[in-house]
């Protein structure tokens, strides 16, 4: 009678043993996971190598760099003309004559410091050792310590953030409550050239604008002066004071309120003496300064309509005030001035070349200064990126462009003479030999002052980074440096995989990144987490990326890591239609909300279809700013694809805040800013949502997340929030521990609802 007791017995102890036994297996290697998520977070720091930093030096064409610091530094010149790289220094000879000056050898084994400047035509330097400063002679590694240079002094030479140096190197010019203030290099003084500027009606711009254009000879300078006194102003409430702050700032973005007006000044530094330069009233226009005339004789500067659909290139007089128009050109849908300047002046001033996307592709046209145009000097079907420099000597315009029609995103350097012809392209290898990311050159082609050379630099999302020096007819002369990879062996990576799907249309390619975990299995399934932007693109194209802040990939790598199929693609939008042409970007102008979470459902499904191992039942979104208001849309725009999203400083409300990008005027577009709200879908949730903003954003107001939860609460759906006391929209006073229990907090939630 017992021995059926007994076989159930010894079945139950069985399967406790083997449901222990596959706990155990699974926390292990959960453990090991996290600890390679960890690990993928400083991917960066495995690659060693494949940049440089060039000093150029005087003859213009030669530079020296330096490599392997700190344990084993190596100075390096190259000769482009003899086409040579050798150490600048003698190492051995040189930690020989410190070791008497130091009383011991410099530790490590290489040159011991890694910065210095030329002296006496390139025949000393002179360099900083032990809070020392030294002068090394060349010919003869006679070693001398400098005379010791007070703080004060030092401070004096030294410009402080903000502070812009005059070309005669005697002034620094800086924005300072809220007048314009110049600081002697010579004695330290400083001097107030303006009394009158207030909190709301001060000089200067926005902190990421150019302050301040010296003219040529150091004696006038022009500047703007911003009227935020009819602006709107919200508040930001400093929670951690001992008792509560409120300040409150302007903020000129929210559809139908007043905005800034913007004027332009030129002040004489000696009389102090300010003239208004000549700009129209237009409410909302927009003034970037360009520079100078070689000879002073004009200020040029863009003005822009508050849409950026009309811009004017305009002509100053520093004496008078009163401008001309060079050029006016206007555009079907705006034109995005803050990722390329599409202005470049010849050096002798007679002309200009001008980048414009009338064809339909954005492309490179020369003018002169009244205005005329000469001819244009590129044309295709693929856009001009910006200009890199102009050899008006030698006839040549160099600049970046997308022109390699099977690998639309690749940046190369081109260039076309002067007359149209000799276009031809400088570059080989496909990748980026040009990145930008929210202003931030990360990878770039480097001319030399000579425009006779330049260093390339060049990566794929497989091939790690290596820097070429190239003659300025592409001619190729040496590899300099290749990155070490061999760290990536402990991280078990494989290259992520490049993909290309439809759009919604069925028509439009569109091009994405998909990040796999290390030790992937195709016969098992993965939950999904997109990286979503919109309509900017995003894709990372560089081998190595910067962090889930400033680019997906870091981030998105670490994420795959713990068992998640993760992948970042552009669908339409007009940010990205330099690369795709005017017929790309029409498409969204205007049509906010439409076309975007389409395009992605479309990505996901076709994904999906091709990939068995992802599993389509778990998908998160993920979203920052702008990604924000994306990654709450999918949820609510396609409750049924998409299940988990983590909106941080979400655009909920759309304002003018760089959304005229995409809509246009609102008295004239209501439809599409009403169409383009989340508030109004918020009873179509049914997935998990973590908002999270900071409550000191001067960029997406708190009050964006409060009038989410509001409509969440209204349609009785659950959420999650957290409330960041203190932080900004750029997280500029984020502290280690901050960082890291905000990537704890998106780890978390995606790991707790979505089951890797």
């Amino acid at each position: 009678m017992c021995r059926p007791k007994l076989a159930i017995c010894a079945f139950v102890v069985a399967s406790l043993v083997l449901v222990a036994a596959s706990a155990h297996g699974q926390q292990t290697q959960q453990s090991e996971r996290e600890a390679m998520y960890r690990r993928y977070l400083e991917f960066p720091s495995y690659v060693k190598g494949g940049s440089i930093t060039p000093h150029w030096m005087a003859d213009g064409s030669s530079f020296w760099y330096a490599e392997g610091a700190p344990a084993n530094t190596v100075i390096y010149k190259v000769d482009p003309a003899a086409n040579t790289r050798a150490p600048l220094f003698d190492t051995a000879r040189l930690r020989r004559a410190l070791a008497p000056l130091l009383g011991y050898e410099p530790p490590y084994r290489g040159v011991p410091f890694a910065e210095f400047t030329f002296l006496d035509g390139e025949k000393a330097v002179k360099f900083t050792l032990e809070n020392k400063e030294f002068v090394l002679q060349l010919a003869t590694y006679t070693i001398t310590q400098a005379p010791a240079v007070s703080e004060a002094e030092k401070n004096r030479l030294t410009p402080q953030a903000g502070e812009v140096l005059s070309p005669d190197g005697r002034w620094f010019a800086e924005i300072k409550e809220h007048n314009l203030w110049l600081r002697s290099t010579y004695d330290g003084r400083n001097v107030q050239l303006t009394a009158d500027g207030i909190a709301d009606y001060a000089w200067g711009d926005w902190w990421w604008e150019k302050q301040v254009e010296w003219s040529v000879d150091s004696f006038k300078l022009a500047v703007k002066k911003r009227d935020m006194r009819q602006v709107l102003k919200i508040p930001l409430v400093h929670y951690l004071k001992p008792t509560e702050e409120v300040e409150w700032i302007p903020w000129p973005w929210k559809s139908g309120t007043a905005t800034e007006q913007v004027e332009l000044f030129i002040i004489d530094m000696l009389s102090k003496r300010q003239v208004r330069v000549e700009t129209d009233e237009e409410p909302g226009q927009r003034i970037f300064m360009l520079g100078w005339q070689p000879d002073g004789s004009e200020l040029l500067f863009l003005r822009t309509d508050r849409y950026l659909k009309k811009l004017d290139v305009m002509a100053g007089n520093p004496a008078t005030g009163s401008t001309r128009m060079v050029l006016s050109e206007t555009s079907e849908v705006s034109i995005d001035l803050y990722r390329q300047q599409p202005f470049t002046l010849l050096e002798d001033g007679s002309g200009f070349i001008w980048l414009s996307q009338r064809s339909g592709w954005k492309h490179v046209y020369l003018y002169d200064m009244n205005g005329r145009l000469i001819r244009q000097l590129t044309e295709g079907e693929f856009p001009v990126v910006r200009v890199a420099s102009v050899d008006a000597k030698a006839g040549w315009v160099y600049f970046i462009a997308q022109g390699d029609k099977q690998r639309v995103y690749d940046t190369h350097l081109y260039r076309v003479n002067l007359e149209g012809n000799g276009f031809s392209r400088l570059t080989e290898a496909p990748g980026q030999h040009y990145f930008q990311m929210f202003g931030n050159v990360v990878e770039r082609v480097q001319l030399a002052p000579s425009k006779q050379f330049f260093l390339d630099t060049h990566s794929t999302k497989a091939r790690p980074p290596s820097v070429e020096l190239r003659r300025a007819d592409g001619t190729l002369l040496q590899t300099l440096s290749r990155a070490n990879v061999e760290g990536l062996r402990e991280l078990r990576w494989t290259p992520p995989e490049e993909f290309v799907v439809k759009a919604a249309d069925g028509r439009t390619d569109l091009y994405g990144v998909l990040y796999k975990p290390y030790d992937f299995d195709p016969r098992k399934k993965y939950p999904v987490i997109e990286f979503i932007h919109g309509g900017m693109s995003m894709v990372p194209r560089t081998f190595t990326g910067r962090g889930e802040q400033e680019g997906p990939d870091v981030w998105l790598q670490a994420m795959a890591q713990l068992g998640f199929i993760a992948f970042v693609v552009d669908g339409r939008g007009p940010w990205i239609g330099g690369a795709r042409g005017s017929e790309f970007e029409r498409v969204a102008y205007g049509s906010w909300g439409r076309y975007e979470i389409p395009d992605h459902v479309a990505t996901l499904k076709q994904l999906g279809e091709k990939r068995a191992y992802m599993d389509l039942s778990r998908v998160g979104v993920f979203g920052l700013s702008m990604g924000g208001y994306y990654a709450v849309r999918a949820l609510l725009q396609a409750p049924d694809d998409y299940h988990v999203g983590i909106a941080v400083a979400p655009v909920i409300e759309i304002s003018e805040h760089g959304n005229y990008l995409w809509l246009g005027p609102p008295e004239r577009n209501k439809e599409a800013y009403e169409y383009a709200s989340n508030l109004r879908l918020a009873s179509n949730l049914k997935g998990k949502l973590l908002l999270l903003h900071g409550t000191n954003d001067d960029a997406v107001p708190f009050s964006h997340t409060m009038r989410m939860v509001e409509a969440l609460t209204r349609a009785g759906k659950p959420y999650d929030l957290i409330v960041l006391p203190e932080w900004d929209h750029w997280y500029r006073n984020e502290t280690r521990a901050r960082e890291s229990y905000r990537l704890e907090a998106y780890r978390r939630y995606f790991e707790e609802h979505l089951k890797p």
